[in-house]
């Protein structure tokens, strides 16, 4: 067999071992260096390319934010501001049509900006927003939904841990990532809100019991409840203002926060030595993972260009003379279909290596195309029969009277929302480009 073939072979492996349930970084590892070996007829060869590797991976020095954010995100989770957020956010919209849950979108957006993970505010938000939404007469249907639809966000707005990765893998500007990542998110946050108000006034049935007007709490002050808001708001100006402002890179927004979220946790008494003991826990294991995950994915690139695949697959398009909108719907499609079967990281790992060289040969502007790849590997999230984010709430909801029936069929208007954002940034580039250049 010739080199290409052994590595198209690979790659259907890859996604049939993945299927079975074999983790993907032990997927790549052992394939990639199969096929190295096959392809090169020398395992010393295989050998020297998984040292190098492991090297070049782990010495990166973008390599270091991601236990630093990890941990910030776990920090900020303890200490309790997803409540704090939710409550202001409920308190702004209360007078709105589906108000509530456009709190809900609001607060995860906001909560997005110092958590960076789709799975957590997933967690965070079953817990504190489901049961309000339901008390106040929300369908059970609509409330899983809209926990779920606006949980993507955490993957979007930065600091996202899904762009630090693709940061790491396309070999791109972290800072320049989380900088095109900001106005894609409030736009899709703000196209979650339209919705909802769409959804109220279409068909309220689908959002709300009959009869049924929302209570909200108003011995509260004004000024109380922003003051809530204001040690996130200190934490966001902190790293992400440092970031854009130039005075941090990345790297040190990412320690300066988990410095921040670590005082601010103590502060407001939620951090016990216990809990200080879990999150350093939690962090080690995170990024002891992302780290096996990234030697993999080098791994799979060398192999990758030693088989010559993104080169054939660029020759085929190029004689077929299929145009750079047909090879771009042609990506698209490909992901949405492995967000079926697949989680995120699995698929950035497979297709991102195969793909950015054909990109790359297009012109292609690798901030745009990462803001387009994460939206649209965010979508999988949503839809069966994976759908990691619904059965993370269904796991965290433990409700029997809520099937996964219902959470997939309440994500649904959002997962169609998604694809119309994704079809907006597609359409005008600048959207995603505009702050950054």
């Amino acid at each position: 067999m010739d080199a290409s073939t052994i590595g198209l072979i690979s790659l259907g492996l890859m996604i049939v071992l993945i299927q079975l349930g074999i983790h993907i970084a032990v997927v790549l590892l052992v394939l990639s260096f199969i096929a190295t070996w096959m392809i090169r007829g020398n395992i010393d060869v295989a050998g020297s390319l998984l040292a190098k590797a492991v090297e070049t991976s782990l010495q990166s020095y973008s390599f270091g934010v991601i236990p630093l954010f990890v941990a910030m995100g776990l920090l900020v989770s303890v200490s309790g501001v997803g409540r704090d957020t939710f409550d202001v956010a409920g308190r702004a919209f209360r007078r709105v049509g589906g108000g509530l849950g456009m709190a809900t979108v609001a607060a995860n957006a906001v909560f997005a900006a110092i958590n960076g993970s789709s799975i957590a505010s997933a967690s965070v938000f079953t817990k504190l927003a489901v049961p309000e939404l339901m008390r106040q007469g929300y369908t059970p249907r609509f409330s899983v939904g809209v926990v779920a639809g606006s949980s993507v966000l955490g993957m979007l707005i930065p600091p996202s841990l899904l762009l630090i990765f693709f940061g790491i893998i396309a070999e791109v500007s972290i800072g320049d990532l989380f900088t095109a990542g900001i106005l894609p998110g409030l736009i899709l946050a703000g196209a979650f809100m339209l919705v909802i108000a769409l959804m109220v006034r279409i068909s309220p049935q689908m959002v709300q019991k009959a009869d049924t007007p929302e209570h909200f709490h108003e011995d509260s002050t004004l000024g109380r409840e922003l003051l809530k808001l204001a040690p996130i708001a200190t934490l966001i100006l902190i790293v992400l203002g440092g970031i854009y402002g130039g005075i941090f890179t990345p790297v040190e927004a990412g320690g300066v926060g988990a410095l921040a979220a670590l005082v601010l946790a103590i502060a407001k008494r939620k951090l016990t030595l216990q809990g200080l003991w879990q999150v350093l826990t939690e962090t080690g294991y995170v990024t002891a993972s992302v780290s096996v995950l990234i030697i993999a994915a080098h791994m799979y690139a060398n192999m990758l260009a030693l088989s010559r695949l993104p080169n054939v697959l660029g020759g085929w398009f190029a004689e077929a003379e299929v145009s750079f909108a047909v090879l771009l719907l042609i990506y698209l499609i490909a992901i949405l279909l492995l967000g079926t079967i697949l989680d995120a990281v699995s698929i950035i790992l497979i297709l991102l290596p195969l793909v950015q060289p054909i990109m790359m040969a297009e012109g292609v502007d690798m901030i745009w195309f990462g803001i387009i790849t994460i939206i649209a590997v965010e979508v999988g999230l949503l839809t069966p029969p994976l759908g990691l984010a619904v059965f993370v709430i269904k796991t965290n909801l433990n409700d029997p009277n809520i099937s996964l029936r219902d959470i997939f069929l309440g994500t649904a208007p959002f997962a169609v929302t998604m694809l119309a954002v994704l079809a907006l940034i597609v359409a005008v580039p600048q959207l995603a480009t505009v702050l950054v250049n």
